[in-house]
C-alpha cells in the first residue's frame, strides 16, 4: 500500500485506530506524547491515510477508510518501523497477534476499534432485547452471546455484562454455559459473560 511510516507517524496511526473516532491535536498529546503537525500531517494526508481539518487554533484528525486499511495491513508486519527499541519490538509482536485473530476470526478492525459513547442502563437492556427478537425464531430460544454482542453497536463490554448480571440477577433473561466447550470459537471464549466463577455463553429471553 505505502512504503512504512515513521515512528511519530505510525504511533499517530494506531492511537487513531484505537480512538476510532476524530481526535484534535490536544488530545492527540495527551494521548502519545505529540501532535501531529508539519510535514509529518502533511504527509498522512497526502498519502490519504489521514483527515485532518483545522477548527480555530487546532488542527481534528481522523483515519480515512485507506487509513482503516493501512492499520490493518500494518498488523501483518513482522517488525517495528526503524529505528527499532525493545518496546516497539513488542508492540508489534503484541500486534501481530491481534491481527492474526481478527484474521482467523474474519474479522475487522471497526469489529474491535470502536468510540466510546456513554449509554444508559435502559438503553443497552433495549438493543439486547431487540438484537435477541433478531436473532431468535422464538422466546425462550438460546442465542449465543458472541452474536448478539456484535449488534449492540458501541455499548462497551463492561456496561453490557453489567446489564446481563442484572437482568440474570432479577431473573428477565438466563445465561448459561455451552455444554459443549469444544465447539466454541476464540471469538465466542471472548464473549462470554462471567457471572459466579463460570463463564456463560449463552442466553435466552422469556418475553425479549
Amino acid at each position: 500500500m505505502t512504503d512504512r511510516l515513521g515512528q511519530k507517524q505510525t504511533a499517530a496511526m494506531l492511537a487513531l485506530m484505537v480512538v476510532a473516532r476524530e481526535v484534535s491535536n490536544p488530545e492527540l498529546r495527551e494521548i502519545v506524547g505529540f501532535a501531529l503537525d508539519g510535514e509529518e500531517r502533511r504527509q498522512l494526508n497526502g498519502l490519504d491515510l489521514v483527515a485532518s481539518e483545522k477548527r480555530g487554533r487546532p488542527y481534528f484528525h481522523e483515519l480515512t477508510e485507506r487509513g482503516w486499511a493501512w492499520c490493518e495491513e500494518e498488523l501483518s508486519q513482522e517488525e517495528a518501523p526503524r529505528p527499532r527499541s525493545s518496546l516497539g519490538s513488542a508492540l508489534y509482536v503484541v500486534l501481530g497477534g491481534l491481527g492474526r485473530h481478527l484474521r482467523r476470526e474474519k474479522l475487522r478492525l471497526a469489529d474491535l476499534f470502536m468510540p466510546d459513547v456513554d449509554l444508559t442502563a435502559e438503553e443497552i437492556e433495549s438493543r439486547i432485547r431487540i438484537a435477541y427478537r433478531k436473532l431468535s425464531d422464538a422466546p425462550r430460544d438460546w442465542v449465543g452471546l458472541v452474536d448478539l454482542r456484535p449488534m449492540l453497536g458501541e455499548a462497551s463490554t463492561m456496561d453490557v455484562d453489567a446489564v446481563l448480571k442484572e437482568l440474570s440477577r432479577s431473573g428477565q433473561i438466563r445465561l448459561v454455559p455451552e455444554s459443549n466447550r469444544k465447539t466454541l470459537t476464540a471469538a465466542a471464549h471472548a464473549a462470554a459473560v462471567r457471572i459466579g466463577g463460570e463463564d456463560n455463553h449463552l442466553l435466552s429471553i422469556e418475553e425479549p
